[in-house]
């Protein structure tokens, strides 16, 4: 048995269902479950933790989820070449660098960007990988062992695609598969990955690419075979006006009615961007529980628009938060994510924008909600995975603004990494390091491999 005991906690954010505000409380962890929220948790005589933290002066919070990535893509970011290109032309660009992935640059792109995550309060990652380049070796694999590396939870995805340019799609020949080529494997990465028990860290999720990289019957084939296994089901939609002249021009219907029609709706399904939608569209997104992932900083570089969120919030979709791919993000900071969440919608629809709370709720239940994983993860509550952050309030960036603890990460932000990150009870960050892993030989050895990578 693995006990913590967290004292003193001047401030607890719990985004449960009352939106409790708890103060000086401790919080126990038994076996990585919360067994425990009150004060003096120390003072029962049974009590003997294998590690007590004093959380004196600090905040705890929820573990920040994040519900879609690109990890591979954080050995591409920051290139001059695509910095001014808009999504399909960023892709073709990029393309002919990420044809070259290999289980190594997997496995050190999944360390740099998921260890960037956690050392600011991330503890459950959603990886949408569509990428399986031509002996390209188990990619999901080299993920896995990242994962274990750090101790984070892990959602995986066996992402595909089987339209290349030569068929009216994007990536080059060297990146896409057969559709029998993508059903076998994602059986046997289901088989090997899906672990349905409570509090898992590791799952899986069919996702397909897009639709302007897939074809209809990967589509089709994809939802029936998620179904029968019952696994979720990701792509990205409605992320740029191309996408929708696109399915207009191949198929003569608007993607979300292209993807009904394919059986991709219902609350077991969620896009990522979603900011194109029409009123109709969001009133079946609500009808059909499909959700959306928020990705707004990647929206904002590469032009895409601004997504419907406070309609959405309004309307009851469920909407969680994700920082996209590296390289459209340029970083894997969901505690940045949020807050620019918060300000992009206050400029853009002023006393109608979600709160700075809200928008914590969608890093932390909402994006659990799109994982199927709101019984387990986002909130801090007895019973649930103790999956935590906390931030010391001591700091100068805060002075002054810890009068509402709740909203403070979306309306001030926080400008340096947190002080621990916890994921099922063990402690992964500590003082604002990782704990597992040497911060400075990691930089080193990713930054020789993405030179290699890169042939720069």
């Amino acid at each position: 048995m693995s006990t913590l005991l967290i004292k003193n906690i001047d401030a607890a954010v719990t985004c449960d269902g009352e939106d409790s505000l708890l103060h000086g409380v401790d919080l126990l962890s038994v076996d990585g479950i919360i067994r425990g929220i009150g004060a003096n948790l120390d003072q029962e005589a049974a009590l003997k933790p294998d590690r007590v933290i004093d959380a004196s002066g600090m905040i705890a919070y929820p573990g920040l989820v994040n519900a879609h990535h690109h990890l591979f893509q954080v050995f591409s970011r920051n290139l001059p070449e695509v910095q001014n290109l808009e999504l399909f032309d960023w892709l073709v660009a990029l393309y002919e660098v990420w044809k070259n992935m290999t289980e190594e640059t997997e496995r050190l792109a999944s360390l740099t960007a998921m260890g960037e995550l956690m050392k600011n309060g991330c503890t459950t990652v959603f990886d949408h990988h569509y990428l399986f380049p031509a002996n390209g070796g188990d990619l999901l694999e080299a993920q896995w062992q990242a994962a274990q590396e750090l101790g984070v939870r892990m959602h995986f995805s066996r992402g595909s695609m089987d339209r290349s340019r030569k068929d009216g799609g994007l990536p080059p020949d060297s990146v896409v598969q057969t559709i029998d080529e993508i059903m076998q494997d994602s059986v046997r990465l289901i088989e090997k990955y899906q672990d349905t028990s409570f509090g898992a860290m590791k799952r899986i999720a069919l996702a397909p690419c897009s639709p302007f990289s897939v074809s209809e019957d990967l589509l089709r084939e994809s939802a029936r075979l998620a179904r029968d296994y019952g696994v979720r089901l990701h792509t990205h939609l409605c992320e740029t006006k191309d996408e929708e002249k696109y399915t207009l021009e191949k198929v003569g219907l608007r993607p979300l009615a292209y993807m009904e029609k394919l059986d991709w709706v219902g609350n077991d399904v969620w896009y990522a961007h979603g900011i194109h939608f029409n009123t109709q569209e969001l009133q079946l997104l609500a009808k059909t529980g499909t959700g959306v992932c928020h990705c707004p900083v990647s929206n904002m570089k590469l032009s895409s628009g601004i997504a419907r969120i406070p309609e959405m919030l309004e309307m009851g979709i469920p909407v969680g938060l994700g920082v996209d791919g590296s390289a459209s993000n340029d970083g894997s900071n969901l505690l940045e994510e949020l807050r620019v969440a918060y300000l992009l919608h206050r400029l853009n629809s002023s006393d109608q924008a979600p709160t700075g709370y809200d928008v914590l709720k969608m890093a932390t239940m909402g994006s659990a909600r799109l994982l199927g994983r709101e019984k387990e993860i986002g909130s801090l509550e007895i019973g649930k995975c103790a999956d935590l952050f906390l931030v010391r309030a001591n700091r100068l960036e805060l002075v002054g603004a810890l009068f509402d603890p709740k909203s403070v990460l979306g309306t001030v932000g926080l400008k340096d990494a947190v002080d621990y990150t916890i994921v099922n009870g063990e402690v992964t960050v500590e003082n604002g390091r990782l704990v597992r892993v040497d911060e400075e030989r990691l930089a080193f050895e990713a930054n020789a491999q993405d030179r290699k990578y890169l042939g720069r």
